[in-house]
Parts: C-alpha cells; sequence; structure tokens
C-alpha cells in the first residue's frame, strides 16, 4: 500500500523554477533579445529580423514640401569663403547645419496643425457676398452660432472696441462716458462703469486686468473691477491710443498733435514728440517693427519711432486727406483710404507704389486686416470684407453686411472667425468664415490659458521686455555688427580738433609757515597750466596731420594711377629723400 502511494510534494519543497528574462538591445537591421535561463551562465540568443515593405512609397524619409521649406526659411547662409581659420569655418558649418535641420523639423511638424481654415462656397450661379447672417448661423456648429450677437446700447454711443491679443475678452467704450469689459465667448462681465466723461479711445494693457481709458482731458488706467488705478495727467487730450506688447509701452496721438510713448512697466514717459501734423486722428502700429503709422490730411502716411524726433519715413499715399489706415497682423501690407473714395494696398517694406488700387462706391471710414489677410472696409452703416485683395485684385466682396447706424470702428477677433463692430448704437459680433488663425501658439497668445498661465506669462514678458531704443524700420539690423566706416573714423577724429583743452585743478601742497608765499604759488599754477596747454596743443597738431594723411591715402586709393602724376607738387618726405 504505501509503495503505491505517490509522493506527496508541498510548494516548499518542489525545486526552484528560474524565470526567462528578456533583455531589448539597439539595432539597425535586427532587434535582439537575451533570454537569461539560468543566473551566472552563457545566454540563449534569439534574433528577429525585421520584413522590410516589399514596394515602399519613399526609399528613406518621406520629401518635404518645398513651399513648407520657404515658409520657415531664415534666408541664405553665411558665405564660408571670407572665414580664415578652420576652427571657425567648421563653427559656422555647425551652425548653418542646426539651422537646415530646425528649418526641416518645423516644416514637418505643420502635419500636427490639424485644424483648417473656414471658408464660404458658392454654388453655380450664386455668390458668397449674397448670404446673410442668418443664413451662416443656420448652417454652422451651435458653439459658432452663438458667437453672432448683437448689444442694444442706444444712450451713451457712438461706441468703440478693442479684443485683447488672445481673443478671448471684450472692452467697449461710449462717448458720453459708459465702459464695459467682458468675455465674450462666455458672456461674463467683468465690470461696467460710467466715468461721467467723454471717452475719445479704449485700450487693453498687456493683460486682461488693465486697461486705459482716453477721457476728456487725460489718460486713466483701471483694473478688471472698474478700479481707477493711475490718472496719468502728461498725456493730455488723447484721440488714439496703441499698445506695444513686446516693449510695453503705451502710445498716444494727441488733439494738439503730440506723440507720446509711456512705458507702463515703470510709469516714465519715454518719449513725446510734436508731430507738427494738427490734429491726429488715425494711428496704427507696424507689429513687425513697432513702428506708429500716423495718417495726415495731406494724405502723407509718418512712421515715428520713441528715439528720433523726426519720423523714421514719409509716404505720400493719396492726393486727398485720408479717413482711414490699418497694417495687417504680419506687418507686411498696410491698407489706406482716402476721401477720393480710393483705397490702396501698399507693400510696407518696400515704401514705394501700390500693390492694388481700389474705387469704393463711398468713402471708406474704417479698415482692418484679418490673421488671413481679410481687409474689412467700413463705409457709413456698410461693412464689406474682401477676401485675397492684397497680392491679387477682388473683383467682389466676400461678405457684405448693413447696419442700422454708423460705424465707430471694428477689429477681427484674433484666432476666431468673427469681426466685431462697434456703431452708434451698441456692438455687433459678425461671423467670417475663414477670418481667423485655427491653430494659435500657446505660448504666444493662449485663450483658454489659466490665471497660473497668465501670471507666468506677465512675468515672462518682462524679463523679455524690448527696450524702447531697439524700434527701427529694419528690425534685422540690430542683430548686424556695427562696423564704423573709414568717413565715420575721420569725422569722429576732425570732432577732437574743436575740443577746449581741460581745466587744470592745481592744489599746491601746505608748507610750513614762510617757506611758500601766495606769489609763488601763482607762479607755480602758471607753469602746470601752460605745459597742460603745451601738450594739449601738440596733441591736437597730430591728430590734424594723421587726419589729413588718411584722406590723402583714401583719395590716392581711389583714383587710379595716371602718368601725368609726375607733374603733381611733391610730399616734404619725398623732397627730403632726395
Amino acid at each position: 500500500m504505501k509503495e503505491k502511494m505517490a509522493k506527496v510534494t508541498r510548494y516548499f519543497n518542489e525545486e526552484p523554477k528560474v524565470k526567462k528574462k528578456a533583455f531589448k538591445t539597439k539595432n539597425k537591421s535586427t532587434i535582439t533579445y537575451k533570454v537569461r535561463n539560468k543566473p551566472m551562465r552563457h545566454h540563449e540568443i534569439k534574433q528577429v529580423k525585421k520584413i522590410p515593405n516589399p514596394a515602399p512609397k519613399y526609399p528613406g524619409r518621406a520629401p518635404i514640401n518645398e513651399k513648407l521649406l520657404e515658409k520657415h526659411s531664415r534666408g541664405e547662409g553665411i558665405d564660408k569663403s571670407g572665414v580664415r581659420t578652420g576652427i571657425h569655418k567648421r563653427k559656422q558649418e555647425l551652425k548653418e547645419k542646426n539651422f537646415k535641420f530646425a528649418n526641416e523639423q518645423a516644416a514637418r511638424v505643420e502635419i500636427l496643425l490639424t485644424e483648417g481654415s473656414g471658408l464660404l462656397e458658392a454654388d453655380a450661379g450664386e455668390t458668397t457676398t449674397q448670404f446673410t447672417q442668418k443664413q451662416i448661423m443656420d448652417n454652422v456648429d451651435i458653439s459658432a452660432a452663438t458667437k453672432h450677437f448683437e448689444l442694444r446700447l442706444k444712450d451713451f454711443g457712438p461706441y468703440r472696441m478693442r479684443y485683447t491679443r488672445n481673443g478671448r475678452h471684450l472692452l467697449l467704450g461710449g462717448k458720453l462716458g459708459h465702459v464695459a469689459g467682458f468675455d465674450w465667448i462666455t458672456k461674463k462681465l467683468h465690470f461696467e462703469i460710467n466715468v461721467m466723461e467723454s471717452v475719445h479711445d479704449i485700450c487693453w494693457l498687456h493683460i486682461e486686468t488693465m486697461l486705459a481709458v482716453a477721457q476728456k482731458n487725460w489718460v486713466y488706467v483701471y483694473d478688471n473691477q472698474g478700479i481707477e488705478l493711475h490718472c496719468l495727467k502728461k498725456l493730455n487730450k488723447v484721440s488714439r491710443m496703441e499698445f506695444l506688447p513686446y516693449h510695453f509701452l503705451l502710445a498716444t496721438a494727441s488733439d494738439e498733435g503730440y506723440l507720446s510713448w509711456l512705458d507702463i512697466s515703470i510709469g516714465q514717459i519715454v518719449a513725446q514728440y510734436n508731430t507738427k501734423l494738427g490734429k491726429l486722428n488715425m494711428l496704427t502700429q507696424n507689429p513687425n517693427n513697432a513702428v506708429l503709422c500716423v495718417g495726415g490730411s495731406k494724405g502723407v502716411v509718418t512712421m515715428w519711432a520713441p528715439n528720433t524726433r523726426d519720423p523714421l519715413a514719409k509716404m505720400l499715399c493719396h492726393k486727398t486727406a485720408m479717413t482711414a489706415l490699418h497694417v495687417d497682423p504680419k506687418g507686411l501690407y498696410m491698407a489706406t483710404a482716402a476721401a477720393d473714395r480710393t483705397l490702396k494696398i501698399w507693400d510696407i517694406r518696400k515704401l514705394h507704389g501700390p500693390m492694388q488700387v481700389y474705387e469704393l462706391k463711398s468713402v471708406a471710414s474704417n479698415v482692418a486686416f484679418s490673421q488671413k489677410n481679410m481687409l474689412a472696409i467700413g463705409m457709413g452703416n456698410i461693412v464689406e470684407v474682401y477676401k485675397d485683395c492684397c497680392e491679387t485684385s477682388a473683383e467682389r466682396a466676400y461678405l457684405r453686411h448693413r447696419l442700422n447706424n454708423t460705424i465707430g470702428n471694428f477689429h477681427f477677433c484674433p484666432y476666431e472667425d468673427v469681426l466685431g463692430v462697434a456703431s452708434a448704437h451698441g456692438f455687433t459680433s459678425l461671423l467670417v468664415p475663414g477670418a481667423g488663425e485655427p491653430n494659435f501658439d500657446a505660448f504666444e497668445a493662449n485663450p483658454f490659458q489659466t490665471k497660473t498661465q497668465r501670471q507666468e506669462a506677465e512675468v515672462k514678458a518682462l524679463l523679455e521686455k524690448i527696450q524702447p531704443d531697439l524700434i527701427t524700420l529694419d528690425p534685422t539690423k540690430i542683430a548686424e555688427v556695427d562696423i564704423p566706416t573709414l568717413q565715420d573714423k575721420i569725422e569722429a577724429k576732425r570732432k577732437l580738433l574743436f575740443l577746449k583743452p581741460q581745466k587744470v585743478s592745481y592744489e599746491p601742497r601746505k608748507k610750513a609757515k614762510g617757506k611758500g608765499g601766495s606769489v609763488k604759488m601763482a607762479q607755480n599754477k602758471k607753469i602746470v597750466q601752460e605745459e597742460s596747454k603745451r601738450e594739449f596743443v601738440k596733441k591736437m597738431k597730430k591728430i590734424g596731420t594723421q587726419i589729413q594723411k588718411e584722406k590723402n591715402n583714401s583719395q590716392n586709393k581711389a583714383k587710379p594711377p595716371s602718368v601725368l602724376d609726375r607733374f603733381l607738387p611733391k610730399e616734404p618726405s619725398q623732397k627730403l629723400k632726395k
């Protein structure tokens, strides 16, 4: 019986089973797994080969679209023929290689931008101009349809409006003192006050918790609860305002013809100049270089910076008085309108010749560009939106909308297909498919940012603030090396000739009583002054001869040698040699 019984085993009597472990190793052609059967013994190696694609579409990586490469290109590379040493040449080659790699990566990553801009397409025999806002609302989703609304405010108009940089918040200001700010997407009201004075313009500052209001006499700064923070009495009788976000500058134009730049981070006036153009009603900024463009009654657009008292450039755009002016968000095109019912599109980088000229049905009082180069034109109580009107000539309007009262001003909402129109009796939000940029950079302007993200962005912007001295027409010149020319060097030395000798402060040492009198002290002082004057005269003579030599050498290098040079008077040094 005992022999038939099987041996009873317990779990602790069993022999230990060795668990197999797999380790992946990197190899281009194969994936190798090392299987460990027993510790501290030889490994059994199993190789699993990758099965190649029998008919690949591309032999290597997929090629990149040339248009995308041109879009992200930083220009031509540096000419390495002028680099002498091999170390610097290799550094330049490595830098160019990194630029090329970054360009390719940026072009490849564009496939991740899945959002596309909207568009209105008309059937055969129809045009998009005849589509009304009600028809557009009926054919879009609910969230987009809620973005079309109208505020009827008849008591305190006409109104002016402004969006924040991220397009989330809206600010309204009535001529008779009504100021309100709210989140126009959720319709949540931040504040609503009456300043009991006339309001000429409104402007958001670097964040949505601060705003500036140009009132009857001075400019006031409020927070998003309607509490007055500052009263800027140095900015009086302001008619138009612009905020430069990268420089933290509030630029203002007054009825007396003064342009002012206020640094809101330190609360000081950076510059204030008299333009001598009379009352300023048209003011806009070039987002590419932060230069202010001012339109005048003589049809001339002047461009201003805080570091020069005179305008950087002047453009004769129209023969008659200008009525509207705007620069697109990329800083490429400028639209101007005049009293002769003409509208001109300019390439603001070239400063010559209009790209397109349009004849309007009536005088345009407002113009505004969208992020996708759509142009809105306000004429009386009619708003017309044109598409692709900068590089090519637009035959008809893309959209048209008629209001019940005259237009105050309007702006396209960033990152939204919305045009906000402020009028004499309120505000209207219009749907314009394809107007906004669908893909936003959250580090630049985030419509969905939280409170902590806003605070971090504010601190980062303050740390990266650009000084007002760097505002120029061509912002790429800042990265160039400032090499003075020979003429500049000669002029700098010539200025030294007109310097006056420094006054010598002679203090004689104290001597014992009776050793040195006042006469002796005066004589010593006179001797020291004469010696310093003599040295100064010698130095001036030396600089003068050096300037003359450099000037003669530059002239001799410029002129080719001639046979008649033998008859020229010889220099005194050559006469002595003979």
